[in-house]
């Protein structure tokens, strides 16, 4: 909770701050062509390893490349490592990830329609588990799991299952440490295989 708290208070300091820096999303349309083989276009993978990009908040997919940059730079030490966007992430500059990341949140998300969603995964998205110390997903992702852009809380409303799977077991087993105060870390470490399961399908039904 005392990290919840923090991360309200990031909100507050946001909307007070200066405007934060805009790319341009027509520019941006034109430095995406390697990065659509695995995403798309459009920004809609079809690859359910590699996330869906489109309608993503500008500002997280910002600080997702410079982390992927920061750590092929450090070799790992700082960021987010991960053998092929470090790598890809590595030669962008300030002014393309402000572009790249205008033109992908410009677009619209495609979501799949629902098939069998896990009444658990509704369950610990909405209301969590208070006997395991679990806090809803909601608070943070909002309740149609759009995030929050001013605190850096990316949206979740239709993004592949599997890539969500493989996420939160990166943060449950802290292959994955570039989230805010270590919060993410702090809820997936309480999760389990099949909590994290029902969770990604959920989420990539919701629309």
């Amino acid at each position: 909770m005392k990290k919840l708290a923090l991360a309200l208070s990031v909100v507050i300091a946001a909307i007070s701050s200066p405007a934060i820096a805009e790319g341009n999303a027509e520019a941006g349309k034109t430095k995406i062509i390697v990065c659509s083989a695995c995403h798309g276009m459009d920004g809609n993978s079809m690859i359910d390893m590699y996330p869906k990009l489109a309608g993503q908040h500008a500002t997280y997919l910002q600080k997702q490349l410079h982390d992927f940059r920061s750590a092929a730079q450090t070799g790992g030490k700082d960021g987010r490592m991960d053998p092929i966007m470090s790598g890809m992430a590595m030669p962008l500059s300030d002014q393309d990830i402000l572009d790249i990341s205008a033109y992908f949140s410009s677009q619209a998300i495609q979501v799949a329609e629902a098939k069998d969603v896990p009444e658990l995964g509704a369950k610990l998205y909405k209301g969590g588990d208070v006997s395991r110390g679990i806090t809803a997903c909601m608070a943070c992702h909002g309740p149609d799991g759009k995030g929050a852009e001013l605190a850096g809380f990316p949206t979740l409303a239709g993004q592949h299952a599997s890539y969500i799977k493989i996420q939160l077991t990166k943060f449950r087993e802290v292959g994955r440490h570039n989230d805010l105060n270590g919060m993410m870390q702090d809820v997936a470490k309480k999760l389990s295989d099949n909590d994290i399961d029902a969770l990604s399908k959920y989420l990539s039904t919701l629309k």
